[in-house]
């Protein structure tokens, strides 16, 4: 069972229970159509007897009355019987007979008379006799004639009446219910596998993107919103991200090694000039500086790399809180205003009680680097400006230098990974700090854009929705 495929399974499980509702459903047919019957020959039975209480009439002399040629007359207590020709020893299975009150049958037809002969007569009530095994019913019907006393009419009928209506039935019932359970079974199995498609299809996806061989593999099962869509559309969530975290293991390596080639080459290149031969010491401490340097660099670089990385693909890790954006930003342009790099001065304008659900620690970072970029790509005794406002959009972030500027061509890339427009001024980056402010700024649901001219400065502009 456990080697069959879910659609045989279901089919079997399906055709089973089909059966047992047929077989089922048979049996209620029977035995209802079975009462029915029963009933209705009851009824038949008590509706012939009921015709033929006004079949019998009382004549004291025949001379007197105009005796019809097809009535059965019948000498009874000083006088006659008018039994009329409507009056049948058997109709449509039921016999009916004359009685007198002693149980001496003067009239008619009764196939079970002998098996009767000690059945009290029962005034309008059916009672029920079995000869042989065989049921049949019996019902009486005292005559109420002034002149004849004691007279009764006793209808008998045999259950069996309706056997072949039954066997009929039954017969039909065994020929076509067969045939329906194998239309139904056939149907449920093409549906089955209809409705199972979109999960052989899910299985074909999931091999394809687990040998790598298609990553952009999506599954195609058509519109609708039922569970199997929903998983279909959970799959290609689930694929969509395995793609970007596979694209963005690959990015990493590729700028990892990119970035960590040329340090690397550095450090060797000393360690292996101090190698060659014996050096004097100040030549000994300039290759450990050079090297001191790099590594930094290299330390720098690689913990950059990490962060972005954690923020790009497990953003999940960073918990949103309530912040004082207003303090938060007094506070970073505090700090930086000490630094005092070339002479250029870093001023703060913030509207005050700015609230602002976010992670503390980012939003820090992100102003932290494009403060820290102001800097680099500043003039000297220049200016920096930050201010934080609230605006019809939501809140507004922007820094703002009077540095170098950016030109037109670079700043569509300056949010690239490792893109530096101005290499002269690299020297302390590692191209990570804008791609960072990018990413943190999505992270918050908030958008950013460049405004830069050459020669005249950089501002950059922030929006989050509040």
């Amino acid at each position: 069972m456990k080697n069959l495929s879910i659609r045989v399974r279901i089919t079997m499980w399906f055709t089973v229970s089909l059966m047992v509702m047929a077989i089922f459903t048979c049996f209620i047919i029977l035995y209802a159509d079975h009462q029915i019957i029963q009933k209705s020959i009851r009824d038949n039975l008590i509706e012939t007897v009921e015709n033929n209480v006004d079949e019998v009439e009382f004549y004291w002399n025949m001379d007197k009355e105009d005796p019809k040629e097809t009535d059965y007359y019948l000498a009874f207590g000083g006088g006659y019987l008018e039994i009329d020709d409507d009056f049948l020893d058997e109709v449509n299975g039921t016999y009916t007979s004359l009685y007198q009150a002693d149980g001496r049958m003067i009239y008619g037809e009764n196939p079970i008379s002998q098996n009767t002969a000690d059945l009290a007569f029962a005034d309008v009530k059916i009672q029920r006799v079995r000869v042989k095994g065989s049921l049949f019913y019996v019902f009486d019907r005292k005559l109420d004639l002034e002149e004849a006393k004691n007279l009764w009419l006793r209808g008998v009928v045999s259950g069996k009446q309706g056997v072949s209506l039954m066997s009929d039935i039954a017969v039909w019932s065994l020929v076509f219910l067969p045939f329906m359970v194998l239309a139904s079974v056939a149907g449920g199995y093409y549906f089955a596998r209809r409705m199972l498609l979109p999960i052989q299809e899910i299985s074909e996806s999931a091999a394809a993107i687990g040998t790598g061989v298609d990553l952009k593999k999506r599954i195609e099962i058509g519109e609708g919103n039922d569970e199997l869509h929903q998983l279909a559309e959970s799959f290609n969530g689930m694929f969509q991200r395995l793609e970007d975290a596979f694209e963005t293991e690959r990015r990493f390596t590729s700028d990892a090694s990119h970035e960590l080639r040329t340090p690397v080459a550095v450090i060797t290149a000393q360690c292996e000039y101090s190698l060659e031969q014996s050096r004097s010491g100040g030549e000994y401490k300039q290759a450990l500086q050079t090297i001191q340097r790099q590594s930094r660099k290299m330390s720098k670089l690689i913990n950059d790399m990490l962060d972005f990385t954690r923020l790009e693909m497990r953003s999940e890790r960073y918990a949103l809180e309530s912040v004082n954006l207003t303090e938060l930003v007094q506070s970073v342009c505090f700090d930086m205003a000490m630094i005092k790099e070339r002479g250029i001065t870093l001023k703060c304008e913030a509207d005050q009680h700015i609230i602002f659900n976010g992670n503390l620690q980012l939003l820090s970072r992100l102003l932290t680097n494009l403060i820290s970029n102001a800097y680099r790509y500043g003039r000297d005794n220049g200016h920096i400006f930050v201010r934080l406002k609230r605006t019809g959009h939501g809140l507004e972030l922007s820094v703002l230098d009077d540095g170098i500027g950016i030109a037109p061509r670079d700043q569509p890339r300056i949010f690239g990974r490792f893109y530096q427009a101005d290499h002269s001024h690299s020297g302390t980056g590692t191209g990570l700090g804008l791609s960072m402010v990018q990413e943190i700024t999505k992270f918050h649901g908030g958008e950013i854009h460049v405004e830069s001219e050459v020669g005249k400065g950089s501002g950059f502009y922030i929006i989050f929705k509040n």
